[in-house]
């Protein structure tokens, strides 16, 4: 886009000037509503005690993108978990809904008499799902949902079974190298890195890069825990600290680990009647983890492994095997099965190994840096965002460096919503009462069902994002964030439930 005339010269000029500058603010000057009705009762809840005391920031868009109310529209805040709409959006627009990614296999040697003459290489092009989840909101359909994260390594090592491969003379590697390097956020805390919300990122992933971790009460008072893991490769060590305690007591049972480490340990207390449970574990190298997966699936396939399991980040160590045809070849479920997960559920790893692709597939690598710098030009270029409305660090949110105001947020919305490839942004929106991150709010309320919206939640921030979907029109836009509050969890989902509640009240 080429630069604007000049009106600065001529009376004519200064006219244009002053009928530019009127459109504009009719645009984005509050409407009627914030001094009446709605608004005043928002105002009026917001101005008294304890809500006062926080930082709120809302906007209501009308179907023209009109501002209906606002409140701190274009303060930023931290807007946790409704960061991923950034990407979703993003992501939505620049690649095809049944875009996808190849994960292949590569041998460092010839393959002679039905045995691989070097090592096999396990190459990672940042696909997530190879993941056990649904990817719909309608789980009983055909292909929804993948019980067995497993199975396209299982595919792979089938495609060299059928080719006559019967053993490998070196080692099997997980190379992940298509991403950069760093594969931790160096702005997400340091206990936050032991969860599943929080693993590694690097071009090969295996079950959201975590290990699942089930326990229950022993069988009496003073007994350790039941604990269980898997998938289970072997080198994973659990010490068991924690201890049963009586019925209807504190659960303080919590599991850590050696940084850097498969050491794990529990400790704490479970009670007696606590039942069976399940947390998600990261794990520090997601390629390695990888490749044990790939190793466990060989065995499956009677394909003898004589050499060690290694992992690697290094893009150069193994360009000479990548540079002939793949032995066996899987393709990633397509873009819209990515969206999905990072909308309705809000899960983390989803969002930012999508994030890395963005910067690899449009910027100079798969980096969080680059992922970051095409978001932004797009926010800028394609959906005219002020770039002081926005700054952010990561694609899940995790990162409490994030800010974005609440009016972009509503332009975003508003843009993605009219966008040929937006149904599938859309598909993947939580929807009151529906699967999904909004299964349980609005209900009873005049909106059930009716909101379709992206939930957001760290220590003292929560928000909520999206459109309130209005019988034969079109949807009205918001976005609610509040900051740095002392209310309980559910307390403050209800605050801002109820906002929105007045806020669609008879439109």
């Amino acid at each position: 886009m080429g630069p604007l005339p000049s009106l600065r010269s001529s009376p004519r000029g200064n006219a244009a000037l002053l009928i530019l500058a009127a459109a504009l603010a009719a645009a984005w000057s509050p409407a009627p509503l914030q001094a009446q009705g709605s608004g005043k009762r928002v105002d009026r809840r917001l101005d008294a005690a304890p809500l006062n005391r926080y930082l709120w920031g809302i906007v209501l868009l009308d179907a023209n993108g009109r501002v209906v109310y606002q409140r701190n529209a274009e303060r930023l805040f931290i807007p946790a978990s409704n960061t991923k709409i950034v990407v979703a959006a993003v992501a939505s627009a620049l690649l095809p809904p049944d875009w996808t990614v190849s994960t292949s296999v590569y041998a460092t040697g010839p393959v002679v008499d039905g045995t691989v003459e070097g090592d096999l290489v396990l190459y990672g092009r940042g696909d997530p799902t190879m993941s056990r989840r649904c990817y719909a909101v309608d789980t009983t359909a055909a292909g929804a949902c993948l019980e067995d994260p497993a199975a396209p390594l299982r595919d792979l090592a089938g495609q060299l079974r059928a080719r006559g491969i019967r053993s490998v003379s070196g080692d099997v590697i997980g190379d992940g190298s298509y991403f950069e390097p760093l594969l931790v956020h160096p702005g997400w805390e340091a206990y936050d890195l032991n969860w599943w919300y929080a693993a590694p990122v690097s071009g090969l992933g295996f079950n959201d890069n975590s290990i699942d971790i089930t326990y229950r009460p022993g069988p009496e008072v003073g007994a350790p825990p039941v604990i269980a893991f898997e998938p289970n490769y072997g080198d994973v060590v659990l010490e068991n600290r924690a201890q049963t305690t009586r019925a209807q007591s504190g659960r303080t049972i919590d599991f850590y680990r050696h940084p850097g480490t498969l050491a794990l340990w529990a400790e704490g207390s479970l009670p007696l009647d606590t039942p069976e449970r399940t947390e998600y574990f990261a794990l520090p190298d997601p390629n390695h983890y990888t490749a044990q997966a790939f190793r466990a699936a060989l065995a499956d396939e009677e394909i003898a492994v004589g050499g060690a399991t290694r992992s690697t980040t290094d893009s150069v160590a193994f360009r000479y095997a990548r540079e002939g045809a793949p032995l066996a070849e899987v393709h990633s479920r397509p873009l819209r099965d990515w969206i999905f997960p990072i909308l309705n559920t809000s899960q983390n790893w989803f969002a930012e190994m999508l994030l890395k692709q963005l910067g690899k597939q449009f910027g100079e690598a798969g980096s969080w840096n680059e992922g970051l710098a095409v978001e932004r030009r797009f926010l800028i270029d394609s959906v005219g965002i002020d770039s002081t409305q926005f700054s952010l660090s990561d694609g899940s949110g995790l990162a409490s460096t994030n800010l974005v105001t609440p009016l972009a947020f509503a332009r975003l919305l508003r843009y993605v919503e009219r966008h040929p490839h937006g149904e599938i942004f859309l598909a993947g929106l939580p929807r009151s009462g529906s699967r999904g991150s909004l299964s349980t709010r609005f209900l009873g309320t005049p909106l059930e069902g009716r909101i379709v919206a992206k939930t957001g939640s760290i220590s003292k921030v929560n928000t909520l994002s999206g459109y309130i979907e209005r019988k034969d029109k079109a949807p009205l836009t918001f976005s609610v964030m509040a900051n740095h509050h002392t209310h309980g969890y559910g307390a403050m989902l209800r605050e801002i439930d109820s906002i929105v509640v007045e806020l669609g009240r008879g439109r």
